[in-house]
């Protein structure tokens, strides 16, 4: 029993990592508006790779705002070529016009490879306070008690052979 808790807090260490960071080009990200429904349900943790090319109908991750802090997960609507530049309009399912403003290369994040629905609600409370104390700190904290017993037992039965000989 204790090995699966092990496993689950493993693996949900590593995808609030994924979240942060990008690993081999895969990056997450958990969607928070109902603008790609039904092909991703919010609340969906999303799973962009980085791609050297994007084309119509892919599903993108990209920068709303040149500071590189909100992201959105939209579908490339259009493909446009000005001057030689390719930039992109995109659209969400859900939404009945295409978003304003074409976006370039340098803002994809990257396409969407995988979609994980309601997955991206707990890596979106570990990014609270609340979330962070109950999901990561309180588990590190069993797993070190729980560690230290060990420890103790085994200094015990060390203790108790060396007094034997």
């Amino acid at each position: 029993m204790i090995y699966i808790f092990y496993i689950l807090v493993f693996i949900f260490a590593a995808t609030l990592i994924l979240s942060k960071f990008s690993l081999f080009g895969i990056k997450l990200f958990t969607v928070q508006s109902g603008s790609m429904e039904p092909a991703i349900k919010i609340g969906s943790l999303v799973f962009t790779k980085t791609e050297s090319n994007y084309y119509k109908d892919d599903i993108i991750t990209f920068f709303n705002t040149p500071t590189k802090k909100e992201t959105i997960t939209h579908r490339i609507y259009k493909v446009l070529n000005k001057d030689g530049n390719l930039y992109y309009q995109t659209k969400g399912d859900a939404n009945d016009s295409a978003d304003n403003n074409a976006i370039s290369s340098e803002m994809i994040v990257g396409k969407t490879i995988l979609t994980i629905p309601y997955l991206g609600y707990p890596i979106a409370f570990s990014r609270t306070l609340p979330g962070l104390i109950i999901l990561i700190i309180i588990p590190a904290l069993l797993i070190i008690i729980e560690e230290g017993f060990a420890i103790k037992e085994q200094i015990k039965l060390w203790q108790a052979k060396k007094a034997k000989n």
